[in-house]
């Protein structure tokens, strides 16, 4: 789960995106409206943890315009607001959740955690199967008919990235800042790599679904049925 962190309060930032990183999740931190905003269109976020006191942008401005922009990953509105009238407006404009400071840690990330739980299982069941092939979260292996193979933690997010995601060219960009992250030094030819590896494990599979690249723009998958056809 990848989590960016829109708070202008440079410490707290620092201290949710140390928490939230102890529990697992990938973070990165945005201190002000505009760069937020930037942040968050990429659509590559599972949860925006949004202030509403920012500078540039405030945050419900910031929420408005990423519902406008059918940008669906889950918002926390963190704030030092408390009025009910501050709390209906974030939640009106698009937020799932709302949280007034101070907070203790523990509510904190209980909140995290079941907002991350959100997804629809219906979506989640259609997303992680496509063509012959299926993705075990649980034991992060790549399934085809009676198949199996372990996948690496790279090789799972980047597969489950094609998955969610299947029918449309992923931009190399979005690999790298959603699996290796914005402050990485990785470049594009680790995504070659990875995707190498996974294609030599749909062989093994036995699948006919093939990983696709369009030259200069990223990667897709093409079902057996497609590749048939073609």
């Amino acid at each position: 789960m990848r989590i960016l962190i829109v708070e202008d309060e440079k410490d707290l930032a620092n201290v949710l995106s140390e928490m939230l990183e102890l529990e697992g999740y990938h973070t990165d931190i945005a201190n002000d409206g505009e760069y937020g905003l930037d942040c968050a269109m990429t659509g590559i976020y599972d949860l925006i943890i949004l202030d509403i006191m920012l500078p540039k942008l405030d945050g419900i401005a910031v929420l408005r315009k990423l519902r406008q922009q059918q940008i669906s990953s889950a918002v926390l509105m963190l704030t030092a607001k408390s009025q009910i009238e501050d709390k209906v407006d974030g939640l009106d404009s698009g937020a799932d959740d709302y949280l007034t400071k101070p907070f203790v840690s523990k509510e904190f990330l209980a909140r995290v955690r079941a907002l991350c739980r959100r997804r629809p299982l219906e979506y989640l069941s259609s997303a992680l199967s496509f063509s012959d092939i299926s993705l075990d979260s649980a034991r992060h292996e790549l399934q085809c008919g009676e198949r199996r193979v372990k996948l690496s933690q790279k090789e799972y997010d980047m597969m489950e990235m094609l998955l969610l995601n299947h029918g449309q060219i992923i931009p190399k960009e979005s690999f790298l800042t959603k699996i290796w992250g914005y402050d990485s030094n990785a470049e594009y030819n680790s995504i070659e790599v990875y995707v190498s590896f996974l294609r030599k494990k749909l062989t093994a599979l036995h699948s006919g679904v093939k990983i696709k690249i369009v030259r200069g723009v990223g990667y897709y998958l093409e079902g057996a049925s497609d590749a048939a056809g073609n």
